[in-house]
C-alpha cells in the first residue's frame, strides 16, 4: 500500500506519537532508521513499518510505503529518513538489582549517553522522573545508538519508585559535589540505585535526603563539575568493575 496524504488517519498518528503526553498516554513511540527498526523487530515491539516509495524493505514485517512528502511529514530529522516505525514502549515490571534513576535530566544527549553507558555496564532499569526529558525522543534514540531496546525503561515519581527501591533492600546512591564521601571510597554493592541529576541543579535535596548515602567524584580544582553523561560512565563502570 502507497500512503500519498498527509491527512492519512495512520499519518496523523504518527504525528500525533511526536508529542511526549500522547507517546506516554499511548505507550508507543516513533523510530527512525534501520538500526532502530531492527532492534524493536528482534524484541518483537515493532506495531508498524513505514518505508519511502522506491525503497527496497528488507525486513520480514509487512510495511506501507509513503512518498516522500509524506515522509517529511512524519519525521524529526533534517533529512528524509527511509524508513520509520511505531514501538511499543520498552517496559518491564521487575526493577531488577541494578538501577539508574535520572532526577529531571533535561538534554537528550545526556539521556541517550546515559542509557548507552547504563547498558554498557550491567545496569538492569533506567528510571526517568516525569520531569526528566523524554526517552522516546528522536534525539534520545539516536543517542543511545539502539541500545534502548537492550534495558528496561521507567518513567514515574521518584518519591514512590525509590520507596519500592528501599523495600528491597536496594542500597540508593546519591551523587553531589558537595558531598564528602568520594566515589573510589564506595564499597562493593551486588545491589545499588545511583541517582543523577539536571544539568544545572544537580540531584534535589528532597531526592539526596531519600539517599542512603551521597557520593562525589574526586577531579583536579580546575575543574568545577563534570557533564552529567560523562559522570554516569566514570561512576557506573566503578561499580561495574567491583562487581
Amino acid at each position: 500500500m502507497l500512503i500519498t496524504s498527509k491527512d492519512n488517519s495512520r499519518i496523523k498518528h504518527i504525528r500525533k506519537l511526536l508529542d511526549k503526553k500522547n507517546s506516554f498516554n499511548e505507550k508507543l513511540f516513533v523510530i527512525e532508521g534501520e538500526n532502530l527498526v531492527e532492534e524493536a523487530i528482534k524484541n518483537n515491539l515493532l506495531l508498524e513499518l513505514y518505508i519511502l516509495e522506491g525503497c527496497e524493505n528488507r525486513f520480514d514485517f509487512e510495511c506501507n510505503y509513503v512518498t516522500k512528502e509524506v515522509m517529511k511529514s512524519i519525521s524529526s530529522l533534517n533529512s528524509t529518513p527511509r524508513i520509520i516505525g511505531i514501538s511499543k514502549y520498552i517496559n518491564k515490571k521487575d526493577l531488577g538489582n541494578k538501577i539508574v534513576i535520572l532526577d529531571d535530566v533535561q538534554d537528550p544527549g545526556n539521556a541517550g549517553t546515559i542509557i548507552r553507558n547504563a547498558v554498557a555496564f550491567g545496569v538492569d532499569t533506567v528510571i526517568f522522573s516525569k520531569f526528566s526529558v523524554n526517552p522516546y525522543n528522536e534525539k534520545v534514540l539516536r543517542s543511545t545508538g539502539g541500545m534502548i531496546y537492550n534495558i528496561n525503561i521507567i518513567i514515574c515519581d521518584l518519591d514512590s519508585v525509590i520507596k519500592d527501591i528501599k523495600d528491597k533492600n536496594i542500597s540508593i546512591i546519591g551523587t553531589s559535589l558537595k558531598s564528602s564521601i568520594s566515589l573510589e571510597k564506595l564499597e562493593n554493592l551486588d545491589k545499588y540505585a545511583i541517582v543523577f541529576g539536571n544539568e544545572g541543579a544537580g540531584v534535589s535535596k528532597k531526592v539526596l535526603d531519600m539517599c542512603d548515602k551521597n557520593i562525589r567524584i574526586d577531579m583536579d580544582k580546575k575543574c568545577e563539575s563534570l557533564n552529567v553523561g560523562v559522570s554516569s560512565g566514570i561512576i557506573l563502570y566503578h561499580m561495574y568493575r567491583g562487581k
